[in-house]
Protein backbone atom coordinates (compact mmCIF):
# COMPACT_ATOMS: atom_id res chain seq x y z
CA UNK A 1 0.00 0.00 0.00
CA UNK A 2 1.36 3.59 -0.92
CA UNK A 3 1.71 6.28 2.05
CA UNK A 4 -1.16 8.28 1.61
CA UNK A 5 -0.95 12.04 2.45
CA UNK A 6 -2.86 11.39 5.72
CA UNK A 7 0.33 9.68 7.64
CA UNK A 8 2.00 12.68 6.66
CA UNK A 9 -0.07 14.85 8.59
CA UNK A 10 0.15 12.64 11.38
CA UNK A 11 4.11 13.61 10.68
CA UNK A 12 3.46 17.20 10.35
CA UNK A 13 1.03 17.68 13.32
CA UNK A 14 3.77 16.39 15.52
CA UNK A 15 5.88 18.93 14.46
CA UNK A 16 8.95 16.49 13.31
CA UNK A 17 9.17 18.54 10.10
CA UNK A 18 6.97 21.42 8.27
CA UNK A 19 6.60 22.06 4.83
CA UNK A 20 9.91 23.81 4.99
CA UNK A 21 11.59 20.52 6.21
CA UNK A 22 10.26 18.60 3.51
CA UNK A 23 11.54 20.54 0.44
CA UNK A 24 14.92 20.41 2.07
CA UNK A 25 14.33 16.67 2.66
CA UNK A 26 13.27 16.39 -1.08
CA UNK A 27 16.05 18.46 -2.28
CA UNK A 28 18.37 15.87 -0.39
CA UNK A 29 16.94 13.12 -1.63
CA UNK A 30 15.31 12.60 1.76
CA UNK A 31 12.07 10.35 2.36
CA UNK A 32 11.38 10.58 5.28
CA UNK A 33 11.66 6.65 5.74
CA UNK A 34 12.76 6.72 9.55
CA UNK A 35 9.46 8.62 10.57
CA UNK A 36 7.34 5.96 8.42
CA UNK A 37 9.13 2.99 9.69
CA UNK A 38 7.47 4.91 13.23
CA UNK A 39 4.01 3.97 12.58
CA UNK A 40 4.68 0.51 11.18
CA UNK A 41 5.17 1.19 7.30
CA UNK A 42 7.82 -1.21 6.35
CA UNK A 43 8.14 -2.45 2.60
CA UNK A 44 4.72 -0.99 1.56
CA UNK A 45 2.40 -2.21 4.55
CA UNK A 46 0.75 -0.34 6.92
CA UNK A 47 -0.07 -1.22 10.30
CA UNK A 48 -3.66 0.37 10.87
CA UNK A 49 -3.47 -0.36 14.95
CA UNK A 50 -0.65 1.55 15.10
CA UNK A 51 -2.07 4.32 13.05
CA UNK A 52 -4.69 4.86 15.28
CA UNK A 53 -2.69 5.33 18.53
CA UNK A 54 -0.81 8.11 16.76
CA UNK A 55 -3.46 9.67 15.90
CA UNK A 56 -4.57 9.35 19.76
CA UNK A 57 -1.35 11.01 20.20
CA UNK A 58 -2.26 13.48 17.93
CA UNK A 59 -5.38 14.44 19.47
CA UNK A 60 -3.55 14.92 23.34
CA UNK A 61 -0.32 16.29 22.12
CA UNK A 62 -0.53 18.36 19.51
CA UNK A 63 -3.11 20.93 19.37
CA UNK A 64 -1.05 24.03 18.91
CA UNK A 65 -0.51 22.11 15.39
CA UNK A 66 -3.93 21.34 15.02
CA UNK A 67 -4.45 25.23 12.95
CA UNK A 68 -2.21 24.20 10.35
CA UNK A 69 -3.81 20.51 9.90
CA UNK A 70 -5.43 20.46 6.67
CA UNK A 71 -7.66 17.15 6.78
CA UNK A 72 -7.69 15.04 3.76
CA UNK A 73 -10.63 12.82 2.48
CA UNK A 74 -7.77 10.20 2.55
CA UNK A 75 -8.12 9.87 6.35
CA UNK A 76 -11.72 7.86 4.85
CA UNK A 77 -9.50 4.54 3.30
CA UNK A 78 -6.87 4.97 5.37
CA UNK A 79 -7.98 5.59 9.04
CA UNK A 80 -11.77 4.46 8.56
CA UNK A 81 -13.39 7.67 9.15
CA UNK A 82 -14.49 10.99 7.62
CA UNK A 83 -13.09 14.29 7.20
CA UNK A 84 -16.18 15.56 9.40
CA UNK A 85 -15.33 13.21 12.29
CA UNK A 86 -11.79 13.38 12.04
CA UNK A 87 -12.73 17.39 13.04
CA UNK A 88 -15.29 16.63 15.24
CA UNK A 89 -12.80 14.72 17.41
CA UNK A 90 -10.03 16.79 17.10
CA UNK A 91 -12.50 19.55 18.32
CA UNK A 92 -14.07 17.49 20.77
CA UNK A 93 -10.44 16.75 22.41
CA UNK A 94 -9.71 20.67 22.47
CA UNK A 95 -8.76 22.11 25.58
CA UNK A 96 -9.36 25.03 24.32
CA UNK A 97 -12.70 24.06 23.97
CA UNK A 98 -13.56 22.28 26.99
CA UNK A 99 -11.30 24.48 29.43
CA UNK A 100 -13.81 26.83 31.93
CA UNK A 101 -16.99 25.05 29.93
CA UNK A 102 -19.05 24.66 33.02
CA UNK A 103 -22.11 23.24 30.99
CA UNK A 104 -21.08 19.48 30.78
CA UNK A 105 -19.66 19.86 27.32
CA UNK A 106 -15.76 19.61 28.58
CA UNK A 107 -16.39 16.29 30.79
CA UNK A 108 -14.19 14.99 27.78
CA UNK A 109 -10.83 16.54 29.39
CA UNK A 110 -11.91 18.48 32.55
CA UNK A 111 -13.38 15.88 34.16
CA UNK A 112 -17.42 15.76 34.83
CA UNK A 113 -19.58 16.90 37.40
CA UNK A 114 -20.64 14.74 40.13
CA UNK A 115 -24.37 13.33 40.40
CA UNK A 116 -24.75 15.73 43.91
CA UNK A 117 -23.78 18.61 41.76
CA UNK A 118 -26.41 18.17 39.49
CA UNK A 119 -28.88 17.78 41.98
CA UNK A 120 -28.30 20.65 43.46
CA UNK A 121 -28.65 22.35 39.84
CA UNK A 122 -31.74 20.56 39.18
CA UNK A 123 -33.05 22.10 42.31
CA UNK A 124 -32.24 25.65 41.74
CA UNK A 125 -33.80 26.01 37.98
CA UNK A 126 -37.28 26.83 37.90
CA UNK A 127 -40.54 26.19 36.15
CA UNK A 128 -42.58 27.78 33.68
CA UNK A 129 -46.00 27.76 35.19
CA UNK A 130 -48.89 26.45 32.80
CA UNK A 131 -51.57 28.86 34.50
CA UNK A 132 -53.01 25.53 35.40
CA UNK A 133 -52.56 24.76 39.32
CA UNK A 134 -53.86 20.47 38.46
CA UNK A 135 -51.87 20.56 35.71
CA UNK A 136 -48.40 22.57 37.39
CA UNK A 137 -49.10 20.03 40.08
CA UNK A 138 -48.14 16.39 37.96
CA UNK A 139 -45.39 18.78 36.10
CA UNK A 140 -43.51 19.64 39.91
CA UNK A 141 -44.42 23.20 39.31
CA UNK A 142 -44.50 23.79 35.55
CA UNK A 143 -42.34 23.03 32.45
CA UNK A 144 -38.93 22.25 33.28
CA UNK A 145 -35.52 24.46 32.22
CA UNK A 146 -32.77 22.58 30.82
CA UNK A 147 -35.02 19.60 29.08
CA UNK A 148 -36.95 19.28 25.60
CA UNK A 149 -41.04 18.76 26.61
CA UNK A 150 -42.80 17.03 24.21
CA UNK A 151 -47.04 18.13 23.83
CA UNK A 152 -48.98 16.67 21.83
CA UNK A 153 -52.36 15.66 20.77
CA UNK A 154 -55.51 15.62 18.32
CA UNK A 155 -56.44 18.73 16.46
CA UNK A 156 -58.27 21.20 18.02
CA UNK A 157 -57.10 20.30 21.94
CA UNK A 158 -55.02 23.04 22.93
CA UNK A 159 -51.57 22.52 21.63
CA UNK A 160 -51.05 26.02 19.63
CA UNK A 161 -52.37 27.19 22.96
CA UNK A 162 -50.07 25.88 25.17
CA UNK A 163 -47.34 27.27 23.42
CA UNK A 164 -48.57 30.58 23.23
CA UNK A 165 -49.35 30.16 26.86
CA UNK A 166 -46.00 29.10 27.87
CA UNK A 167 -44.35 32.03 25.71
CA UNK A 168 -46.55 34.52 27.38
CA UNK A 169 -45.67 32.80 31.58
CA UNK A 170 -42.24 33.00 30.51
CA UNK A 171 -41.89 36.30 31.00
CA UNK A 172 -43.69 36.81 34.56
CA UNK A 173 -41.06 39.01 36.46
CA UNK A 174 -38.66 36.83 39.23
CA UNK A 175 -40.44 38.62 42.30
CA UNK A 176 -43.44 37.42 40.96
CA UNK A 177 -42.99 34.12 40.63
CA UNK A 178 -41.47 33.91 37.19
CA UNK A 179 -38.23 33.36 34.87
CA UNK A 180 -38.12 37.15 33.61
CA UNK A 181 -37.14 35.66 30.67
CA UNK A 182 -38.13 35.98 26.51
CA UNK A 183 -39.13 33.83 24.10
CA UNK A 184 -38.62 31.92 20.56
CA UNK A 185 -41.37 30.76 18.74
CA UNK A 186 -40.91 29.25 15.76
CA UNK A 187 -44.25 28.29 13.96
CA UNK A 188 -43.78 25.96 11.30
CA UNK A 189 -47.88 25.81 10.51
CA UNK A 190 -49.00 29.18 10.59
CA UNK A 191 -51.36 28.85 13.34
CA UNK A 192 -49.47 31.61 16.18
CA UNK A 193 -52.06 34.79 16.10
CA UNK A 194 -50.70 37.71 17.65
CA UNK A 195 -54.57 38.92 18.88
CA UNK A 196 -54.59 35.52 20.76
CA UNK A 197 -50.96 36.41 22.16
CA UNK A 198 -52.38 39.35 23.52
CA UNK A 199 -55.49 38.15 25.01
CA UNK A 200 -53.32 35.45 26.93
CA UNK A 201 -50.82 38.75 27.81
CA UNK A 202 -54.10 40.18 29.55
CA UNK A 203 -54.73 37.19 31.43
CA UNK A 204 -51.66 36.63 32.39
CA UNK A 205 -51.27 40.33 33.56
CA UNK A 206 -54.86 40.10 35.24
CA UNK A 207 -53.98 37.14 37.48
CA UNK A 208 -50.75 38.45 38.67
CA UNK A 209 -52.26 41.54 39.59
CA UNK A 210 -55.11 40.08 41.52
CA UNK A 211 -52.18 37.70 43.62
CA UNK A 212 -53.04 38.57 47.47
CA UNK A 213 -49.62 39.10 47.86
CA UNK A 214 -48.81 41.54 45.04
CA UNK A 215 -51.76 43.42 45.95
CA UNK A 216 -49.66 44.19 49.80
CA UNK A 217 -47.14 46.09 47.61
CA UNK A 218 -47.32 49.08 44.64
CA UNK A 219 -50.11 48.14 42.45
CA UNK A 220 -48.82 51.08 40.52
CA UNK A 221 -46.00 50.28 39.60
CA UNK A 222 -46.45 46.99 39.10
CA UNK A 223 -48.91 48.03 36.30
CA UNK A 224 -46.31 49.81 34.76
CA UNK A 225 -43.78 46.63 34.30
CA UNK A 226 -46.77 44.37 33.17
CA UNK A 227 -48.11 45.77 30.52
CA UNK A 228 -49.52 43.33 27.57
CA UNK A 229 -47.24 45.12 25.27
CA UNK A 230 -44.46 44.67 26.54
CA UNK A 231 -44.73 40.48 26.16
CA UNK A 232 -45.73 40.70 22.75
CA UNK A 233 -42.29 42.65 22.47
CA UNK A 234 -40.66 39.85 24.00
CA UNK A 235 -41.46 36.64 21.84
CA UNK A 236 -39.09 36.21 18.69
CA UNK A 237 -41.62 35.15 15.87
CA UNK A 238 -40.06 33.16 13.24
CA UNK A 239 -42.49 31.60 10.08
CA UNK A 240 -40.53 28.42 8.52
CA UNK A 241 -42.09 27.26 5.04
CA UNK A 242 -39.74 24.18 4.44
CA UNK A 243 -37.92 21.89 6.08
CA UNK A 244 -34.60 22.99 5.12
CA UNK A 245 -35.58 26.33 6.78
CA UNK A 246 -36.51 24.22 9.89
CA UNK A 247 -33.32 22.61 9.60
CA UNK A 248 -31.28 25.53 9.33
CA UNK A 249 -33.00 27.51 11.47
CA UNK A 250 -32.60 24.84 14.34
CA UNK A 251 -29.06 24.91 13.44
CA UNK A 252 -28.52 28.82 13.92
CA UNK A 253 -30.47 29.13 17.56
CA UNK A 254 -27.56 28.20 19.38
CA UNK A 255 -25.97 31.74 17.97
CA UNK A 256 -29.16 33.25 18.46
CA UNK A 257 -29.44 32.67 22.11
CA UNK A 258 -26.10 33.27 22.60
CA UNK A 259 -26.38 37.09 21.50
CA UNK A 260 -30.14 36.97 23.59
CA UNK A 261 -29.31 35.16 26.86
CA UNK A 262 -32.55 36.23 28.28
CA UNK A 263 -34.13 33.45 26.24
CA UNK A 264 -35.62 31.03 28.57
CA UNK A 265 -37.95 28.66 26.24
CA UNK A 266 -38.17 28.09 23.10
CA UNK A 267 -41.40 26.71 21.20
CA UNK A 268 -41.68 24.94 17.96
CA UNK A 269 -45.02 24.57 16.39
CA UNK A 270 -44.90 22.10 15.22
CA UNK A 271 -42.02 20.36 14.65
CA UNK A 272 -44.01 17.31 12.88
CA UNK A 273 -45.31 19.69 9.75
CA UNK A 274 -42.63 19.96 7.05
CA UNK A 275 -41.45 16.36 7.75
CA UNK A 276 -44.93 14.70 7.04
CA UNK A 277 -45.49 15.87 3.96
CA UNK A 278 -42.31 16.72 2.28
CA UNK A 279 -39.96 13.64 3.28
CA UNK A 280 -40.27 10.41 1.35
CA UNK A 281 -37.32 8.88 2.29
CA UNK A 282 -38.21 8.04 5.77
CA UNK A 283 -34.60 6.32 7.49
CA UNK A 284 -33.15 10.16 5.91
CA UNK A 285 -35.84 11.24 8.08
CA UNK A 286 -35.42 9.48 10.76
CA UNK A 287 -31.15 10.91 10.70
CA UNK A 288 -32.24 14.57 10.14
CA UNK A 289 -34.75 14.30 12.77
CA UNK A 290 -32.54 12.70 15.48
CA UNK A 291 -29.42 15.25 14.42
CA UNK A 292 -32.16 17.96 15.08
CA UNK A 293 -33.12 16.81 18.61
CA UNK A 294 -29.93 16.40 19.84
CA UNK A 295 -29.09 20.34 18.78
CA UNK A 296 -32.17 21.07 20.62
CA UNK A 297 -31.20 19.51 23.73
CA UNK A 298 -27.50 20.92 23.94
CA UNK A 299 -29.10 23.68 23.47
CA UNK A 300 -31.53 23.58 26.29
CA UNK A 301 -28.91 22.25 28.84
CA UNK A 302 -26.51 25.06 27.73
CA UNK A 303 -28.51 27.83 28.16
CA UNK A 304 -30.71 26.91 30.72
CA UNK A 305 -33.58 27.21 29.00
CA UNK A 306 -37.31 25.18 28.25
CA UNK A 307 -37.30 23.80 24.54
CA UNK A 308 -41.39 22.48 23.84
CA UNK A 309 -42.17 20.75 20.86
CA UNK A 310 -45.88 20.53 19.83
CA UNK A 311 -46.38 17.35 17.82
CA UNK A 312 -49.35 15.89 15.88
CA UNK A 313 -50.93 12.79 15.63
CA UNK A 314 -51.46 10.04 13.57
CA UNK A 315 -52.32 6.30 13.18
CA UNK A 316 -50.61 3.23 14.14
CA UNK A 317 -51.96 -0.41 13.13
CA UNK A 318 -51.57 -2.35 16.57
CA UNK A 319 -52.65 -5.72 17.91
CA UNK A 320 -55.35 -5.64 15.15
CA UNK A 321 -56.95 -1.99 15.32
CA UNK A 322 -55.80 1.57 14.73
CA UNK A 323 -54.78 3.56 17.26
CA UNK A 324 -53.71 7.13 17.55
CA UNK A 325 -50.31 7.65 18.60
CA UNK A 326 -47.95 10.55 18.34
CA UNK A 327 -46.55 11.62 14.88
CA UNK A 328 -42.93 10.76 13.70
CA UNK A 329 -42.49 6.81 14.61
CA UNK A 330 -41.42 5.41 17.56
CA UNK A 331 -37.76 6.04 17.07
CA UNK A 332 -38.56 9.96 17.91
CA UNK A 333 -40.16 9.07 21.12
CA UNK A 334 -36.92 9.22 22.42
CA UNK A 335 -35.83 12.55 21.10
CA UNK A 336 -37.61 14.19 24.47
CA UNK A 337 -37.10 14.15 28.11
CA UNK A 338 -40.81 14.45 29.06
CA UNK A 339 -43.87 13.87 26.65
CA UNK A 340 -47.09 15.04 27.66
CA UNK A 341 -50.11 13.70 25.31
CA UNK A 342 -53.67 16.25 25.42
CA UNK A 343 -56.62 14.16 24.97
CA UNK A 344 -60.36 14.71 25.46
CA UNK A 345 -62.46 12.58 28.13
CA UNK A 346 -65.90 13.40 27.28
CA UNK A 347 -65.99 17.24 26.81
CA UNK A 348 -63.09 17.75 29.27
CA UNK A 349 -59.18 18.32 28.09
CA UNK A 350 -57.01 16.21 30.07
CA UNK A 351 -53.23 15.99 29.91
CA UNK A 352 -50.99 13.27 30.15
CA UNK A 353 -47.94 12.15 31.85
CA UNK A 354 -46.46 9.82 28.95
CA UNK A 355 -42.94 9.79 29.35
CA UNK A 356 -40.46 11.68 32.19
CA UNK A 357 -37.20 10.18 34.25
CA UNK A 358 -38.22 12.13 37.16
CA UNK A 359 -42.30 12.50 37.30
CA UNK A 360 -44.81 9.66 37.22
CA UNK A 361 -47.34 9.06 34.98
CA UNK A 362 -50.42 11.23 35.80
CA UNK A 363 -53.14 13.02 34.12
CA UNK A 364 -55.13 16.30 34.94
CA UNK A 365 -57.84 18.32 33.38
CA UNK A 366 -57.59 21.74 32.17
CA UNK A 367 -59.81 24.00 30.31
CA UNK A 368 -59.04 26.52 27.63
CA UNK A 369 -60.70 30.25 28.31
CA UNK A 370 -60.16 33.78 26.88
CA UNK A 371 -57.45 33.87 29.50
CA UNK A 372 -55.70 30.97 28.24
CA UNK A 373 -54.65 27.72 30.11
CA UNK A 374 -56.61 27.42 32.90
CA UNK A 375 -58.18 25.14 35.59
CA UNK A 376 -60.88 22.91 34.43
CA UNK A 377 -64.24 23.90 35.36
CA UNK A 378 -65.05 20.46 37.17
CA UNK A 379 -62.15 21.47 39.12
CA UNK A 380 -62.85 24.32 40.40
CA UNK A 381 -66.26 23.19 41.68
CA UNK A 382 -64.67 20.15 43.48
CA UNK A 383 -62.01 23.03 45.46
CA UNK A 384 -65.37 24.99 45.98
CA UNK A 385 -67.00 22.22 47.45
CA UNK A 386 -63.91 21.52 49.88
Amino acid sequence: MVVGPSLLLLRDSFGGSTAEGREGEDEEGGNGGEWVADFGVAQGQIDLGRIHSSLLHLFYLSFSARSSVYIKPVFQSDLQISEVEALQILNAASPANTAGNSNGNGALLCGAPTAWDMLHEEDSLRRITTSCTDLDHILGGGISCREVTEIGGVPGIGKTQFGIQLAINVQIPVDYGGLGGKAVYIDTEGSFMVERALQIAEGCVTDVMEDNHIQQTDPENIQANLHPDHFLANIFYFRICSYTEQIGLISYLEKFVSEHKDVKIVVIDSITFHFRQDFEDLALRTRVLSGMALKLMKLAQKFNLAVVLLNQVTTKYTEGSYQLTLALGDTWAHASTNRLILYWNGDERHAYIDKSPSLRSASAPFSITRKGIRNSASSCKRRKLM
